[in-house]
This record gives C-alpha cells, sequence and structure tokens, in this order.
C-alpha cells in the first residue's frame, strides 16, 4: 500500500471510533470516482447526490451535478460548500487533511472497493447499499448485474480467436499511453477473451514505434474520448509504428466508453460483452447471442 491509501486507512479508522455525530436530515451525498457515482445512482439514490468528481460523466443526471475536484486533489471548501453529510470515496481519494477536515466537520466518509475486478465492482455495490441503508435495493442490482455477467462470459466462452489487443490511453498527440498487465484495461482484455499487447510492461506507459512492433496487435481499443483527441481512426493509422502491425494493416481501430472498458461500474458485463465482439470477428460476424 503506497502511503497516502496507508494514512487515509489510518484516520479512516481512528474516525470510525472517534468521528462527530451527523444530525438527522436529508442526505446530501458526494460521490468521489466514476464507479462509485454510478454506483450509487444505480442504486436509485441520485437525488441525494449533490456533488460528484470530474471523473464522473455518467449517468447524464451526474455529469450535470456541480464538480469537486479531481479525485486525489479534492478541496475541502469546495467539498463544503455543498453542505454534505455523506462522502463516497475510494482509497486513491484525498489529500489526507482535506478528508480529515470534512470528519472534523461532522462529515462521514465511506471508502469503497477500488479494485478493477467484477468482484471489485460487486463488493461496491453491496457497501455502497450498506453506507446509504440500501441494502434491498444493493441486493437488487447485485442479481441484475451477476445475470448480466453470467451472459456476457457466455458470448466470450464462444470466441474461437485469440487476438492480441492494444489499449490506448490518450488526451491528444502528447499523451499516448499503452496499458501494461496490471491496469483495469487489462483485466478487461482477459475477461473478453483477448492477449494483452503489453502484457509484460507495467502500468500504463508512452508508446513508440518501437514498443508498437514489439507488441503486434491485431487490434488497437481507446477510449472514444481518446480517439477523438487524437484526431480519429485515420489520425491512429498514421501514427509512427502503427501501419507495420497486424492492427494497422487491417485498419483494425475501434473505440469504446471509457467506463465501460476501464470503470468496472454496475455496467461492466455490458462492457466485456462489448469488448469482445469488437476484438472477436468470429463474434461481430456471428452476431453471437
Amino acid at each position: 500500500m503506497n502511503p497516502q491509501r496507508f494514512h487515509l486507512a489510518c484516520v479512516l479508522l481512528t474516525a470510525c471510533h472517534a468521528q462527530p455525530s451527523v444530525p438527522a436530515t436529508t442526505p446530501r451525498i458526494i460521490t468521489v470516482g466514476a464507479a462509485i457515482t454510478e454506483t450509487v445512482f444505480a442504486l436509485g439514490a441520485e437525488n441525494d447526490v449533490v456533488g460528484v468528481d470530474t471523473t464522473s460523466v455518467f449517468p447524464a443526471r451526474a455529469a450535470a451535478l456541480p464538480k469537486v475536484g479531481f479525485g486525489r486533489q479534492l478541496g475541502a471548501e469546495g467539498l463544503l460548500a455543498l453542505k454534505p453529510t455523506t462522502l463516497l470515496l475510494s482509497l486513491e481519494a484525498g489529500p489526507p487533511a482535506v478528508l480529515q477536515q470534512l470528519k472534523q466537520a461532522g462529515v462521514r466518509l465511506h471508502v469503497l472497493a477500488d479494485a478493477a475486478t467484477p468482484e471489485g465492482a460487486r463488493s461496491r455495490i453491496l457497501q455502497a447499499g450498506e453506507a446509504l441503508g440500501r441494502t434491498a435495493e444493493a441486493q437488487a442490482l447485485l442479481t441484475s448485474v451477476d445475470e448480466e455477467w453470467r451472459s456476457a462470459q457466455a458470448i466470450v466462452r464462444s470466441a474461437t480467436s485469440s487476438p492480441r489487443v492494444l489499449f490506448i490511453y490518450a488526451r491528444g498527440a502528447g499523451t499516448v499511453l499503452g496499458a501494461g498487465g496490471d491496469t483495469p484495461a487489462s483485466e478487461m482484455i482477459r475477461l473478453a477473451g483477448g492477449i494483452n499487447a503489453l502484457q509484460d510492461q507495467r502500468g500504463f506507459k508512452p508508446l513508440s514505434a518501437e514498443s508498437l512492433l514489439v507488441a503486434l496487435p491485431d487490434i488497437i481499443v481507446l477510449p472514444t474520448h481518446g480517439l477523438t483527441s487524437l484526431g480519429g481512426k485515420e489520425a491512429i493509422l498514421t501514427m509512427p509504428g502503427v501501419a507495420q502491425t497486424p492492427a494497422g494493416k487491417a485498419g483494425r481501430i475501434v473505440d469504446l466508453d471509457a467506463a465501460l472498458i476501464m470503470g468496472f461500474t454496475p455496467r461492466f458485463a455490458d462492457g466485456v460483452t462489448q469488448l469482445a465482439r469488437a476484438i472477436h470477428p468470429e463474434l461481430s460476424a456471428a452476431g453471437a447471442p
């Protein structure tokens, strides 16, 4: 555990015993993290949410709410201005000093599971339901999520190919990163029945023509906003090294919603299904069930 996560864990453990009580009132919830926001909305608590972090853009109603900043760079003044009673966040959120200020102001903090796995998504649903007093809604949502996950797994099992997939995260030409084997994108590729072309790499690292020629992806996948920031599919095909890869030669460049393929939200099974259909030609051609 990195120092910030350890510090936050200690602060929250202390708060379990010393946190000031919050008067009974209408809940005013702030959510930090796209997956957490989606989970809270899926539990039917959207009317109680008064603010979200900058990564929370789904559903549309969440995107329209006041923003409290980026999860790791929160500011106490902006958060407290929304008069929250409850803050739902992950261990990555911070800084710890700001969270300490919020607790001292009587805000209840709930740290939810942040593992980028199906199990992490399930745990987040149960924990959010417990934190918000919506355990029945959490169980109902979990039943639906599990059913969708079984359907997604059946589709993946019907695939016969094992494509090498390169996942690119981009924010314009100045930030073009490939996803290594310990990233949420890599886990999604595995779940969808593909092979991460950068499996031996750790984390997100800048792409080069040399690394592309070593990776030799059969298909390149990007979040939609990343593809747009680079100028579209044709711009990807002109990047150094891309034209020499199987993906470049076949023009196999696809984009998908970022939250679906990176967020492990309650919609993660849909993300796996969409990614599987995108990377396995036999699934898209046959219209797999």
